[in-house]
């Protein structure tokens, strides 16, 4: 089992076809000594990317993240590493109306030192505007993000969960003013959640160069069939924090689509988490897939998702399109 490497997007950057992230793990399931042990089984198996954002755990995520890394002494040359911006780390009652859901320029500049110091690096490989914000000017936030880079504390920038017309609008506000172009986009994609990357993007992958560092492949773990029968003890359907996945994860009618496509993942040989996984892989416009895990033996299992996809001819992509069927957003 090798790792492939795909460039993002445009850019000369490549990274590792899977990757691996901190969302719901890190600070509620995976301490800093699990995630050093996770990171480092990663690491062996060729993953060069590591994901994760301010808003994580409110900090903690890439603290130990920060942790991790330090302790691991990888030559920094190495590997990739992002965050994102926009939610902010202020609590309480009171207003803050330049520190959380913004992406004013005071809030960017600061909010990535903060980052920085959390993950003890000195600059950021990949930065993201976490979520578009309709009460700042796509200039003002372009201006902000050319400025990190300018000024040597992130490498590339772009965007996640942001509508095509906002992403091309600030590529063209970037262009016109020979600013840092947006150049990746991080969306949600899976076999359940496929139409903003099929459709809404299409026109944006050879029209400006977009690249795709996706999000979710398991779904939250729906796809992984383990809440065909509820919710599991200690799975991610359990963390408090993320209570809202909670319904869509025990979705009857998914679940039975989750059933029926154990029979394709049988005559791959396979997992249905690594089949999952493969899908994803198999789409040429995306440059990495996002994996979580809270056991080394369970990433151990998401990484042979790489034998799987040459494996995921037209037949059995159709097979799965058939099952699947509409059952999509």
């Amino acid at each position: 089992m090798t790792m492939n490497y795909r460039r993002l997007g445009r850019s000369g950057l490549k990274l590792s076809a899977l990757s691996f992230g901190s969302w719901v793990t890190y600070g509620n399931q995976v301490d800093a000594g699990a995630a050093r042990e996770l990171m480092a089984a990663a690491w062996d198996h060729g993953v060069n990317f590591f994901d994760n954002a301010e808003v994580y755990a409110r900090g903690r995520s890439e603290e130990i993240m920060g942790e991790a890394l330090k302790s691991l002494g990888w030559p920094r040359s190495r590997y990739v590493v992002s965050t994102k911006f926009y939610w902010g780390l202020a609590q309480g009652k009171g207003e803050f109306p330049n520190e959380r859901n913004t992406l004013n320029r005071k809030y960017l500049l600061g909010a990535i030192d903060g980052s920085l110091a959390r993950l003890r690096l000195d600059y950021i490989d990949l930065v993201y505007c976490h979520r578009p914000d309709p009460d700042t000017p796509i200039e003002e936030t372009v201006w902000a993000m050319h400025d990190l880079i300018a000024r040597g504390k992130a490498l590339y920038w772009g965007t996640s969960e942001w509508p095509a017309d906002a992403i091309r609008a600030a590529y063209e506000i970037a262009d016109r003013h020979h600013l840092h172009k947006p150049l990746m986009e991080q969306p949600q994609y899976n076999l359940f959640h496929r139409k903003r990357v099929e459709r809404e993007y299409a026109q944006l992958y050879a029209g400006i160069g977009l690249g795709l560092t996706t999000w979710s492949p398991l779904a939250s773990g729906l796809l992984t069939g383990k809440y065909r029968q509820g919710i599991p003890p200690g799975s991610r359907g359990t963390v408090e924090s993320y209570a809202f996945l909670r319904e869509r994860l025990i979705d009857a009618g998914k679940n039975r689509i989750v059933g029926e496509l154990e029979a394709v993942a049988h005559d791959l040989g396979c997992t249905l988490a690594q089949l999952a996984l493969a899908w994803c892989l198999a789409n040429s416009n995306v440059s990495t897939v996002i994996t979580g895990a809270t056991r080394v033996a369970q990433l151990e299992e998401n990484m042979k998702a790489l034998e799987v996809a040459p494996k995921l001819d037209s037949e059995a992509m159709q097979r799965i399109d058939a099952i699947v069927g509409a059952a999509y957003d």
